[in-house]
């Protein structure tokens, strides 16, 4: 071990901005996990969502096990209020040390039989919003922390194409911002990695509506025959922020089960 090491995942004391941090009742999405797990971790959390509601139950559910969080709406698309959520969170915690990117939407369709108008909301919350929140938490690091960590969420839809032209598009777009962001800003102490979730079992998802054969088809895609979940990815975000993941940035990490190894053809119902 190098000297002076010890088991300190460097995440007490710090201070994370989750966006998209809430979720419908109860449920553990990608975001509520990752806040849920910092937090344990003793990391002090702002936990962002358009839904103030949606993001007060994961603060409450943080508190009610000894976490310190706080609930901020804010639509990210919009500048100003990215700013805003940065500004809450340094000037609550007194500094800014993580940013997990972590909204999203999904569409399904071609080139051909999707409109101009979806590509240009695709593109706006999917990469867009996490350009403008990164915009302003990078240098609210450098200034409160002089270093920093940021995940941006992407999916295996960037590597796997099929049937969800768009959201593909925009998920690999997040693939070449994260990589273009190590590269800019690792002389500011700020790594940038990015995870590639597989089909996760999430509140987001089964809102849709899913059989349970679609589901099962889902669980049986991992070459492991288990279902993920939103702590696989939250567990994800928790240790590329951690000081374990030093030496790691620009990186991306596929947390699929090993879905993209044997992934059938999509089936009507949603995935």
């Amino acid at each position: 071990m190098p000297a002076g090491y010890k088991d300190d995942p460097g995440l007490s004391g710090k201070v994370a901005i989750i966006a998209g941090g809430g979720a419908a009742g109860d449920g553990i999405g990608n975001g509520r996990a990752a806040a849920l797990l910092l937090a344990s971790s003793g990391t002090k959390v702002l936990v962002v969502d358009r839904e103030l509601a949606l993001a007060q139950r994961t603060v409450d559910m943080i508190t009610a096990e000894g976490g310190t969080a706080a609930a901020h709406a804010a639509d990210l698309t919009d500048e100003k209020q990215c700013k805003t959520t940065v500004e809450a969170a340094v000037d609550r915690y007194g500094r800014l040390d993580f940013l997990d990117n972590n909204i999203g939407i999904s569409s399904r369709g071609t080139v051909v039989a999707e409109p101009q108008a979806t590509w240009q909301r695709m593109m706006q919350v999917n990469v867009e919003a996490m350009f403008l929140t990164s915009k302003h938490a990078i240098p609210a690091m450098i200034k409160t922390a002089g270093r920093g960590a940021i995940v941006n969420i992407s999916s295996i839809s960037a590597l796997r194409p099929r049937g969800l032209t768009i959201y593909t598009t925009t998920k690999a777009a997040i693939i070449g911002l994260t990589r273009a962001m190590a590269v800019d800003h690792g002389k500011d102490g700020i790594r940038v990695n990015c995870i590639c979730p597989g089909p996760v079992y999430t509140p987001m998802v089964y809102a849709r509506g899913m059989s349970d054969k679609a589901r099962d088809n889902r669980r049986r895609a991992s070459t492991l025959a288990i279902e993920g979940t939103g702590w696989d990815i939250g567990n994800a975000v928790r240790f590329l922020m951690s000081d374990h993941a030093r030496y790691i940035t620009g990186h991306t990490l596929v947390v699929d089960g090993g879905t993209t190894l044997q992934a059938p053809e999509r089936e009507s119902e949603s995935e």
